[in-house]
């Protein structure tokens, strides 16, 4: 009897999804078109496909893993729920004020995020709570109702409540949220305290508000999906990946989905951080590349860096503060607006551009034949030879070479370009566009790119790694074995996780730490409670104590790693440990620090994670076979020699030691590998490919 796990991961472009047999450690695939009118056809119908192919029994399945952009794109597209906000009397406006400071200072023409809450759907409420948390004006019921009964007649269907300073005194907040949820069954409601119970008015009010936005569409989706797959007879449990790059149940991914909007990159960078452990000594760059959209995080020792703070639907994609601030922990990774979709154009100046529009699924590049016309960096990649029509995405898209030619030659007619010019022009253009994101990433967190190999994933990742790696000035790619599905195999080795923050205003010169003591005691009983609920072991839950810090007189924190504790005992000694912590922290950031200035801790946070039993997958290559040999060539495009005659090797037929030189091809079902000349390409133990380029200029 064999034990079943199902990863899904939901793109923009393709829904991913893999099976894993614990038994035998074998994985079956399947790369399918993302459904957007419902996400969850292409699920359906990619899972029923591999249970009937492969003749799986449903009931054998022990776990489902889910992880979607869905959610993001709702807040991208304004598709969520007609949302409304009930806050504290005389701050309706709180939302459309923000943050006095502009993204581009001089721009007397800025556009600011719209707020997801119209200025008509926000309501007052009677009462006020002090910044030192007590009760000035106690929750007058009767405004509470008056001002959700005109919301609810005006469209609401889903409701924020964000009242002043409820993250030192949330009483008003669930009196209310008790007393709305009774009356009203039928509409959804968001208390701060629940999503984000820290300082800062604006910020944490845009998290809530956000989570009330997508909270519909999250119970709706949920509820249909598990009941889709339980008609398939998989009575499995579903587990959901969440920003952080852990796993929680359904009800606390029902309550708070704010926490799933980066669930899809986030299973990318773990998938990275397992798959690079052993053949990059766990420093990489986890480089993860689909239909739609790149992302790139960085893996240090193992563990991709987290960050506790994002911004949604920035107005201007690289520009810090012009998107909607969202207070949730995650994983820290940058996203570029350059997939297979990307589509190719001309700017005001005649110069090639691509992205950030994109094709998507529908009607995807010309060369899917579905309608598109336009050029993207997937017609191109079929124009260069790197792409085999004949068996694209396993046999899942039919491919019209003739549509996608058609594009590219009016774009080169636009140009006054070659075909041959214009293809390599496209996938340059989109390869400098992502080396040049993570040149500033990389380097705003003080590290040296060529200290760390490039992994690849996603259906397009390995088609432009060669080119971006070479363009970083990196000396190693690895290439995992279904590299096209790593996502969503990344799912299947995430560990339970919940993250939790309370504001403490804490100065460490004045203050007993055993104060802290007692409030991590109750964050990490609160996230026992959340693993439990999860089906997992409380007992074996491992936390990780953090702080938003700062030197007194400074506007904004910085979160380090405090000490495990507990923080008891000696007073001065457990003082001075977190002192060292945050300075350590400070100088890491800043390289120096103030001297002899105070230091306070503003909030603090918990991250708790616990393994998932049967989350186990071994990584080995095929042992034995008496060398690669191709299984033909093709013409394929190199700036070094123009198109040569290239060998193509099989990936499943590639075994552990297997050596060849570039340039070469190498193909699977769900993604290939592109390596250009002078390169040399091995088979490791893993099964990862590790390219090793050539030294000299980049490109």
């Amino acid at each position: 009897m064999s034990d079943y796990s199902l990863g899904v991961d939901i793109g923009g472009t393709f829904t991913d999804i893999v099976v894993y047999d614990h038994t035998t450690n074998q994985q079956l695939n399947r790369k399918v078109l993302t459904t957007h009118d419902d996400p969850s056809r292409a699920v359906i119908d990619g899972a029923a496909h591999l249970l009937d192919a492969h003749e799986l029994d449903p009931g054998e399945f022990s776990r489902f893993v889910h992880a979607t952009t869905l959610f993001t794109n709702a807040l991208v597209e304004r598709k969520g729920a007609v949302t409304g906000l009930l806050t504290t009397d005389g701050f309706r406006d709180f939302l459309e004020i923000g943050r006095e400071r502009k993204y581009e200072l001089y721009d007397i023409a800025i556009e600011k995020p719209e707020p997801l809450v119209p200025r008509d759907l926000r309501r007052e409420v009677i009462e006020r709570i002090t910044s030192d948390g007590a009760v000035r004006t106690p929750l007058d019921t009767n405004s509470l109702f008056t001002s959700a009964d005109r919301l609810i007649t005006s469209g609401a269907e889903s409701i924020a409540i964000v009242f002043l300073h409820s993250y030192l005194n949330a009483a008003h907040e669930r009196e209310a949220l008790d007393a709305l949820t009774t009356k009203y069954p039928d509409v959804s409601f968001t208390a701060s305290f629940e999503v984000a119970p820290e300082i800062r008015e604006y910020e944490r009010g845009s998290t809530t508000v956000a989570n009330a936005y997508v909270k519909p569409l999250a119970e709706n989706y949920l509820e249909s999906l598990a009941g889709k797959i339980a008609g398939l007879g998989v009575d499995a449990t579903l587990l959901l990946m969440i920003s952080s790059g852990g796993l929680t149940h359904v009800a606390e991914a029902k309550r708070t989905p704010v926490q799933m909007l980066e669930s899809g990159p986030a299973a990318g960078a773990l998938a990275g951080a397992f798959f690079g452990a052993e053949d990059a000594g766990g420093n990489l760059l986890a480089f993860d590349m689909g239909g739609t959209t790149a992302k790139l995080s960085l893996v240090d020792d193992g563990e991709p860096l987290i960050a506790y703070t994002f911004e949604a639907a920035r107005q201007k994609r690289f520009m810090e503060n012009s998107g909607l601030p969202i207070r949730i922990s995650t994983i820290e990774l940058i996203e570029i607006g350059a997939g297979g979709g990307s589509i190719a154009h001309t700017d005001a100046l005649g110069l090639l551009k691509v992205g950030p529009r994109s094709a998507g699924s529908e009607p995807g590049p010309a060369a899917y034949g579905q309608g598109g016309t336009a050029a993207t960096v997937t017609d191109a990649d079929f124009a260069l030879g790197y792409l085999n029509a004949d068996n694209f995405a396993g046999g899942t898209v039919t491919i019209d070479l003739a549509a996608g030619t058609k594009a590219l030659d009016s774009l080169a007619t636009e140009t006054g370009l070659s075909r041959e010019q214009i293809a390599w022009g496209v996938h340059d253009v989109v390869n400098e566009n992502m080396a040049s994101a993570a040149r500033v990433h990389i380097a705003e967190r003080g590290r040296d790119p060529r200290n760390y190999a490039l992994l690849c994933t996603g259906g397009a990742g390995p088609v432009h790694a060669y080119y971006v790696a070479k363009k970083l000035g990196l000396k190693q790619i690895i290439c995992p074995a279904s590299a096209g599905v790593a996502s969503a195999l990344g799912l299947l080795v995430a560990p339970g996780r919940v993250d939790r923050v309370a504001t403490v205003g804490f100065r460490l010169n004045d203050h007993d730490p055993a104060e802290l003591e007692c409030v991590f005691n109750n964050l990490e009983r609160d996230a026992q409670g959340v693993i439990a609920a999860t089906g997992l072991d409380p007992a074996s839950t491992q936390f990780n104590r953090l702080a938003d810090g700062r030197f007194v007189g400074q506007g904004f924190d910085l979160v380090v790693n405090l000490p495990g504790g507990p923080y008891t005992g000696d007073r001065a000694s457990v003082r001075q440990s977190l002192v060292d912590a945050f300075m350590a922290g400070y100088r890491e950031k800043f390289g120096r620090t103030p001297p002899n200035v105070p230091i306070e801790f503003m909030n603090v946070r918990l991250s708790a994670t616990a393994p998932v039993p049967g989350g186990e997958v071994l990584l080995s290559g095929n042992k034995g076979g008496g060398g690669a040999t191709p299984t033909g060539t093709r013409p394929a495009y190199f700036p070094e020699t123009g198109y040569v005659d290239t060998a193509v090797y099989d990936r499943p037929g590639l075994h552990v030691g297997d050596e060849f030189p570039g340039p070469a091809i190498i193909e699977d079902s769900g993604s290939t590998l592109i390596v250009g000349p002078g390169a040399k390409v091995r088979v490791a133990d893993t099964g990862n490919v590790i390219v090793t380029l050539p030294e000299g200029a980049s490109v």
